[in-house]
């Protein structure tokens, strides 16, 4: 029987000047879609799974268009509520080389931030379902939709459903305190966090010994105590973390870390030339759903999340446009990008 999997979130339009032209330069913008939770759920969608993206958006054309984005990958949208007055809207500029990518945000009273806890009916949203997932991005757009997630973590809790969260801390939408605060809270309902190499410490001040992100310079034994003080704290059943090396904005190399509770499990490390980072650790998460909703071992799982992953750092938009077969062959080790003919 199919798994049933259910994200919350915010889905943004994303507005960005063609290639790498700044904001200053641009006469035109090209219009996309996405958004943390909705970007794992089109990354499960793409893989066969039975995916179901909640949130609210207007109900004029805009809103419509937002949500046939969704529905173009399968990514059932029957439980979208419609309503208030915008659709939330971020700027993305791309960087280069060793200019850094940057992201206005414009989603001030968008109809997810306006939304109330009356309109979601958590009991019979989770009706059937496996895995809920959600980010440290949407409890940030305000103290009701803070509320909100924690009524959705309860009913899924009580209903029996597997909890995810990728902590994905945001300094635009919120401060540290403000995020450590919530997001301890919040993550005592949660199963499996999902986190990079800067959240932990962000949110709740954990920190990776001999680590400094902006040299690129990652210590993956650091990155052990982090995962256990994270698990001891919340009693996480698994703890992920994506490891970023960032040697400029075109080029990383990108591996991960899985913990579960007795072993920990690192991922090959890829070295990646970029197209579109954006989306890039949705992705993991949404890999890690899959592989985790698949049954795969621990180190299968987090081979198959730093996978897509990686794949999806070559893909523009914030979507991960990739099949199943696609990252287990690279999981497998074909990273060639030879043409298949």
């Amino acid at each position: 029987m199919n798994k049933k999997i259910v994200t919350f979130g915010e889905l943004m339009l994303r507005l960005a000047p063609e290639g790498y032209y700044r904001f200053v330069q641009a006469e035109s913008f090209g219009a996309t879609y996405g958004g943390g939770e909705a970007n794992v759920a089109v990354s499960l969608a793409n893989y066969g799974m039975d995916v179901k993206f909640v949130t609210k958006l207007p109900s004029h054309e805009i809103g419509q268009a937002a949500i046939n984005s969704l529905r173009k990958y399968g990514v059932d949208t029957s439980d979208i509520v419609r309503g208030g007055d915008r659709v939330g809207i971020y700027f993305l500029e791309k960087g280069a080389s060793q200019r850094p990518s940057k992201v206005i945000y414009d989603r001030a009273g968008s109809s997810i931030a306006t939304a109330s806890r009356g309109d979601f009916d958590w009991k019979k949203i989770f009706e059937g379902v496996d895995w809920f997932h959600f980010t440290g991005i949407t409890p940030a757009l305000g103290d009701e939709i803070a509320e909100i997630c924690m009524e959705a973590c309860k009913a899924a809790k009580e209903a029996g459903v597997t909890i995810s969260c990728d902590l994905n801390y945001r300094n635009k939408l919120w401060s540290k305190e403000k995020a450590g605060q919530v997001m301890a809270k919040l993550c005592e309902y949660v199963d499996v966090c999902i986190a990079n190499e800067e959240d932990a410490a962000d949110v709740f001040g954990i920190k990776a010994k001999d680590t400094d992100v902006t040299s690129g310079t990652v210590n993956h034994e650091g990155y052990k105590d982090v995962a256990k003080q994270l698990a001891d704290r919340f009693h996480f059943s698994k703890v992920a973390i994506t490891l970023r090396e960032s040697i400029s904005a075109n080029d990383n190399n990108w591996s991960a870390m899985l913990y579960d509770g007795s072993d920990y499990y690192f991922s090959k490390k890829y070295k990646m030339h970029i197209v579109d980072r954006v989306g890039g650790g949705d992705s993991f998460g949404g890999g890690l759903i899959c592989a985790a909703l698949s049954g795969y071992g621990a180190q299968e799982m987090i081979e198959f999340a730093v996978a897509a992953s990686c794949l999806k750092h070559s893909i523009e938009g914030d979507y991960n446009m990739v099949s199943m077969d696609e990252v287990l062959k690279l999981a497998g080790g074909d990273g060639s990008g030879r043409v298949q003919r």
